[in-house]
């Protein structure tokens, strides 16, 4: 149990999917704070070496998930209405959700929009899987990547999409 003073040092971003406020109301009681890691897509950029916004494309970035059994998401926070904005989505707890967000995304993406999934990002195990809607989740079963993912879907992944 961490005394008065500490802090407790957080992997990745604790304001998304992080439970901070569950863990607030413990540490507050005792006096100690969060120090934040990287948020996870600022990581998988830097693992990609991309940007995810571009210069006469996209200048969105949409952090979200999936909705799963247990965690719903509001009906106009759905992936399909979401990918309506063109802008690059970066999908937390998804990576088991491809074949709805393959149908999603495909009719205003494309089949041939780039995604990345990466599991793990800046670990010693790190892995990535570049893809695109049509071949995702193809490779990601090839890869036997189920879990600790985050999946990067929108054309600023292309390396010929931006200007110098």
């Amino acid at each position: 149990m961490p005394r008065a003073g500490t802090a407790r040092a957080h992997s990745g971003d604790p304001s998304l999917y992080g439970a901070t406020g569950e863990q607030m109301s413990r540490l507050d009681a005792l006096g100690s704070g969060i120090v934040p890691g990287v948020p996870t897509y600022a990581k998988v950029a830097a693992v990609l070496k991309r940007e995810l916004t571009l210069l006469g494309g996209t200048q969105t970035v949409i952090l979200t998930r999936t909705a799963m059994k247990s965690s719903p998401v509001l009906n106009d926070e759905d992936i399909e209405t979401l990918g309506m904005s063109g802008g690059t989505l970066a999908l937390h707890l998804s990576v088991r959700n491809l074949k709805r967000i393959c149908k999603d995304l495909t009719p205003r993406h494309g089949p041939d929009c780039p995604v990345a999934v990466v599991h793990r990002a800046s670990w010693p195990d790190e892995r990535v899987v570049r893809c695109t809607l049509a071949d995702i989740r193809r490779k990601v079963r090839a890869a036997e990547i189920t879990r600790t993912v985050l999946v990067i879907v929108g054309r600023a992944l292309d390396p010929d999409s931006f200007r110098d």
